[in-house]
């Protein structure tokens, strides 16, 4: 059993995953959440004072849903946050496509070069045995 202590309200409870706030906290959070999306789909102009100041939600915690692509702000919307890698204006998420594509062809090379060079050392490792008795 894993007992922690609620970030937001201080009350002790039994810690599974996620976020570490107690399940009373997690529902309100929740709710709140609730509000600021149905506020964007309402008003998809709207600013990050007016959607904070509208819903009573901070605006550190709605750019955090925006970064777990939780919420995404439409065309018109007049908030935008920045690309982590290079700084590009987005809507949702961490990285704008064109760095998202660039770190999975990345990741894909590197998986590539890891597979063949496993498959390389399989081979020699097969060829330096065969062959050979030993005997004791």
């Amino acid at each position: 059993m894993n007992v922690r202590t609620c970030r937001k309200c201080g009350r002790m409870f039994n810690y599974i995953a996620g976020l570490p706030i107690c399940p009373v906290c997690r529902e309100a959070l929740e709710a709140k959440f609730q509000d600021v999306k149905n506020y964007l789909r309402d008003n998809p102009g709207a600013g990050m004072n007016e959607i904070s100041e509208a819903c009573e939600v901070d605006k550190a915690q709605i750019n955090q849903w925006i970064r777990e692509d939780r919420l995404e702000l439409s065309a018109d919307s007049a908030v935008m946050i920045n690309c982590e890698s290079c700084g590009a204006s987005i809507r949702s998420g961490r990285f704008c496509d064109k760095c998202r594509m660039n770190m999975t062809n990345s990741l894909n090379k590197m998986a590539k070069d890891i597979n063949a060079h496993a498959a390389t050392s399989k081979d020699k490792s097969k060829t330096a045995t065969h062959g050979f008795i030993t005997r004791s």
